[in-house]
């Protein structure tokens, strides 16, 4: 199909508001046997307009024939529901402690968000696949420590089960969580997961939607990109530090370890999936070799 045809029938699912639709056939051409993993925070997704975003551009992504993986937080809720029940928590090094109580809740918030964001994009005419704890697991886990309780760090991936369900453009939806060698359910940070899921299936891209631009300089300029050895650096002057560092050491982690580039890009801002993917200038911090 000429260029020409292929834009006349991007036109008639492509945002109003993002790239110019004239580049899009070339970056298709680049990513067709590639995959891209998109990671998007549950801090960011808690707006609903923000949310319908999102849906959108992962259902252009889908209809354009492009191979993506979809990893969700769910971290407002959850705090939601627990305040809800009059359960409080702590954070260690950032990780919620989650015993019995706390993990039943996280299980069913996660699983319900889960199912959303499924169902929305199948009202978008894109064929979603919800993977969780309860429905299709693909997560082993092994505890992270004992004083975080039923916090798992992924032992394995199951990348067949994936790539059948990728190969039928359809998308893999999956929450953070995992089952351990104990048969119970654990909670994985979600920057964790999607991590493990991109070096398993050494995708091209591993892309974390958050709501900051990317990583900044010790002048609050944004970085367009950077290398692991210097985004070390950044962390060790602390200019880089708090819940940030986490989300670096996931990066950094996964372009050692397969993955072609890993972007920490602004969810609030409309289309900057299609920003990154679609365009030269791209959008957020790159980290790659």
């Amino acid at each position: 199909m000429s260029d020409e045809k292929s834009l006349d029938l991007i036109r008639k699912f492509w945002p109003k508001n993002a790239p110019d639709i004239n580049s899009v056939p070339k970056y298709i051409n680049k990513y067709k046997k590639e995959l891209i993993v998109i990671k998007y925070g549950g801090n960011v997704l808690i707006d609903r307009n923000i949310f319908n975003n999102f849906i959108e551009d992962i259902s252009v992504l889908n209809k354009l024939g492009l191979s993506i993986v979809v990893v969700h937080g769910g971290g407002p809720r959850i705090e939601r529901k627990l305040k809800k029940e009059n359960i409080q928590t702590k954070f260690i090094n950032g990780l919620r402690v989650t015993d019995e109580k706390v993990i039943s809740i996280v299980e069913d918030v996660l699983i319900d968000f889960n199912k959303d964001i499924v169902n929305s994009l199948k009202k978008k005419g894109s064929h979603a696949i919800s993977i969780t704890s309860k429905a299709n697991n693909i997560i082993n886990v092994v505890p992270d420590n004992k004083e975080l309780g039923f916090v798992g760090v992924p032992e394995n991936i199951d990348a067949e089960y994936l790539i059948n369900i990728i190969n039928r453009n359809q998308i893999p939806v999956i929450a953070p969580l995992g089952i351990g060698k104990d048969k119970n359910t654990y909670n994985i940070n979600g920057d964790t997961a999607a991590s493990a899921i991109a070096k398993k299936l050494r995708s091209r891209r591993l892309l974390l939607m958050t709501n900051v631009e990317g990583v900044y300089d010790d002048r609050k300029n944004l970085i367009s990109e950077i290398k692991p050895f210097d985004i070390e650096n950044l962390v060790k002057l602390k200019i880089v530090q708090g819940g940030m560092i986490p989300k670096i050491k996931n990066c950094i982690d996964a372009v050692e370890n397969g993955v072609r580039g890993v972007v920490i890009l602004d969810g609030r801002k409309p289309h900057s999936i299609l920003d990154e993917i679609f365009s030269d200038k791209g959008s957020g911090t790159l980290i790659r070799k």
